[in-house]
């Protein structure tokens, strides 16, 4: 059975004398690049698991160093108030980095960001303002206004999980599962899927996130305008075609609007590094390295990709896109 995704302390390769500034992973001797992963609502670095480390290993040439920041109001951060704007958040994640850089002895080196739905419209904001600092962004399974309606921003089968989590009506162990229901593919039934959701509980209720910061991510997420032109930066949308929370039409607008490339995975949820994070590493590791906006060094996602581990996906997972692309 596939090893438990929790422990961080076992995710990523290290020297026993290299110190590791928090939120961070350190795999090269002061010349690697520089990976900036910014999760979303209500997430925080725990809940990468182990796709910091498969990124690593799939990053050609030398490994990366690897800042994993917590939004206010979340993770290490749960105490900070959230803010209610994206374009406030980017500050104090910026001092997060700033700090775990210098740390690191890298200071002023360029970043590669790689963000996912609130996190990957911290990056859009992060890119208007600063995209001297950024080498390149992937951005997965994001949404914006004012291409999309907001019942397709956020579905509207996860509006009843939202509402009763908000009023109290939820224990969190039927809160996690709810959650995981609606932004992965993976079976309820899959190995590993209970210690994954006892991890999660327990990371909440270590750092619990509170309503009040949950509700303010969610106005901040749904408020957010996207610029009508793409950000100076290198860009490319990752999006699962299986997405329960945000209808992946958001992503393919979005690839249209600004004239930016676009990978589609046929079978993964929201949570598109949980799904499938060896693909997921692959896409990115090479788009990184390209370091160019443009496709043709991008591998496209094979028709028939199944989950690569013990998770398995549900059945009817499967789509033809073809059709869906034409009338979107």
């Amino acid at each position: 059975m596939r090893r438990s995704m929790m422990d961080l302390s076992e995710m990523t390769s290290r020297r026993p004398d290299e110190r590791v500034p928090a939120g961070a992973s350190v795999a090269g001797a002061g010349t690697e690049p520089v990976c900036v992963l910014l999760r979303g609502l209500g997430r925080d670095a725990r809940h990468w698991g182990d796709f910091p480390a498969r990124l690593s290993r799939a990053w050609p040439g030398e490994r990366p160093l690897l800042l994993r920041p917590d939004l206010p109001g979340n993770g290490r951060a749960h105490l900070q108030t959230s803010a209610s704007r994206v374009e406030d958040m980017v500050e104090p994640l910026r001092e997060q980095v700033r700090a775990q850089l210098g740390a690191a002895g890298l200071s002023g080196r360029p970043l590669h960001l790689l963000a996912m739905s609130l996190g990957a419209m911290v990056a859009i904001a992060w890119a208007q303002r600063h995209p001297d600092e950024l080498a390149g962004m992937v951005l997965i399974n994001t949404s914006v206004r004012p291409l999309n309606p907001f019942w397709q921003r956020l579905q509207p089968r996860a509006w009843p999980v939202l509402l009763r989590s908000q009023l109290g009506l939820m224990s969190l162990p039927e809160r996690e599962a709810a959650i995981l229901a609606l932004t992965s593919r993976i079976a309820a039934d899959s190995p590993g899927v209970k210690a994954l959701l006892d991890d999660w509980v327990g990371w909440q209720q270590a750092w619990p996130v509170r309503h009040s910061n949950a509700l303010r991510q969610l106005l901040a997420a749904a408020r957010f305008h996207a610029p009508e032109q793409a950000p100076p930066v290198p860009l490319l949308l990752l999006a699962g075609a299986g997405d329960r929370l945000v209808d992946p039409v958001c992503s393919r607008r979005l690839a249209r609007a600004w004239q930016v490339p676009l990978l589609e995975h046929p079978q993964a949820g929201h949570d598109l590094p949980l799904d499938d994070p060896d693909w997921v590493a692959q896409q990115a590791s090479l788009f990184f390295r390209s370091r160019a906006d443009s496709f043709h060094d991008v591998s496209a996602c094979p028709p028939d990709r199944i989950r690569v581990a013990s998770l398995v996906l549900r059945e009817g997972s499967d789509r033809d896109l073809h059709a869906e692309r034409s009338q979107t």
